[in-house]
């Protein structure tokens, strides 16, 4: 690396780690170091010589100084800095002004003639053809945001880019389309791909705007609110059923098998004369468990209907044909018909539907009555029959200890 080169750089490093604004993410340092890598790059495969190299290294390092002093006109801020910092190293003019001309061919408007301008402005427009253009470009969405406090939209930044790839922008030099055109390519089928995925999400995402909103602004009408309470309520009306049914059985099949080990265990022992004293407790425990079984069986014995309705029920709307105890003798023609003159009026399906959920409460209110006697009864026999057999084994105990003492004496 010449002198001048190493200059260049130590002074440009300098300039823009100091002087940039922070808001230029894009435009940074990295940018510059990126842009003279790949122009170093392009002039080792164009096989310059060492002075053109020179000059073209030297206008890849001045090239967004300006952004320092001016960013809407940078390029000639930094002409005018490169100038002066050259006349200070005592370079002569003619390269000074190849190094300007260089740098002023980087303007977005601007079609590079030289061999120099061409290599500089594909150089700098290397990232487009890099297989990390995405981060490029957001990094440089961002810098424009942040310079003009406003939220770029991801659709509109896409379509300009794809406008910039298809329309904007050609590689110069030879060297650079064949290191960088395929590439720029792919990334631009990435964004025309990407284009149509946001295109169709945001199709969907409006579609779904239109009809939240249609579903607000939709008055709901009170049937809707009639059919879930309904539901909800004959729901829990068969749930709380289920619910006494079960506990029913338990009590059903816990006495059912009390009175099975009774009659096994401890009524065969009752032959005994010595066991007399077990009669009236044993008596007084397995009365408890029958009437528990009784009261269970009671509270799960279905009640079922006569079974049929005439077409003057119907007329009355005196049936309800939910409930199957009120159809099941009918024939299948008269419960399609029945049903079909319910369902064509609105008063006589609702009033099916209270006579209905109403019924069923009168079931439920039936069994968790005689559910709650039942674990009442239950509970007072194992109580009174623990009782009675401890009274009769402590009465046998004194019988047994006054027959040893008046033997004894």
């Amino acid at each position: 690396m010449s002198t001048l080169l190493e200059k260049t750089e130590s002074f440009v490093m300098d300039t823009l780690n100091e002087k940039l604004d922070k808001k230029l993410v894009y435009h940074s340092l990295s940018h510059t170091l990126r842009v003279v890598e790949k122009a170093s790059e392009l002039a080792e495969d164009a096989k310059l010589e060492e002075s053109e190299k020179e000059r073209l290294l030297i206008a890849a390092w001045f090239h967004d100084t300006g952004f320092t002093v001016n960013r809407a006109e940078h390029e000639d801020e930094s002409v005018k800095i490169a100038s002066e910092f050259l006349k200070n190293e005592g370079v002569e003019t003619s390269f000074i002004d190849e190094v300007n001309q260089t740098i002023l061919a980087t303007k977005m408007d601007v079609t590079p003639s030289s061999k120099l301008e061409k290599l500089l402005k594909d150089a700098d427009c290397s990232h487009l053809g890099s297989k990390n253009y995405n981060e490029f470009s957001q990094l440089l969405q961002k810098e424009m945001e942040l310079l003009t406090d406003e939220k770029i939209k991801e659709t509109d930044w896409i379509n300009k880019n794809i406008d910039f790839l298809t329309n904007g922008h050609r590689f110069y030099t030879d060297v650079a389309v064949k290191k960088w055109e395929k590439q720029k390519s792919k990334n631009l089928a990435q964004l025309i791909k990407t284009e149509k995925k946001i295109k169709q999400e945001n199709k969907k995402l409006s579609q779904k705007k239109e009809e939240l909103k249609f579903k607000k602004e939709k008055v709901e009408l009170p049937e809707r609110g009639i059919e879930t309470m309904f539901r909800v309520a004959l729901r829990n009306h068969i749930t709380l059923s289920d619910i006494a049914d079960t506990k029913a059985n338990i009590l059903l099949s816990v006495n059912a098998i009390i009175i099975s080990m009774a009659l096994s265990t401890l009524i065969p022992k009752l032959d005994n004369p010595s066991n007399s004293y077990l009669i009236y407790p044993s008596v007084i425990f397995i009365a408890f468990t029958v009437v528990s079984i009784v009261l269970s069986i009671l509270a799960t014995r279905p009640n079922v209907t006569q079974g049929k309705f005439s077409k003057e029920d119907i007329a009355n709307k005196k049936v309800n044909l939910i409930f199957f105890g009120n159809f099941h003798k009918m024939s299948l023609q008269e419960f399609e018909w029945g049903m079909s003159e319910m369902m064509k009026d609105r008063d006589y399906l609702y009033g099916s539907l209270t006579k209905d959920l109403y019924f069923l409460g009168l079931v439920l209110n039936r069994k968790y009555s005689l559910l709650r006697t039942t674990y009442t009864v239950f509970m007072i026999g194992i109580i009174v029959s623990v009782i009675a057999f401890a009274i009769a084994f402590h009465m046998q105990s004194r019988t047994d200890v006054i027959s040893v003492v008046a033997q004894l004496f």
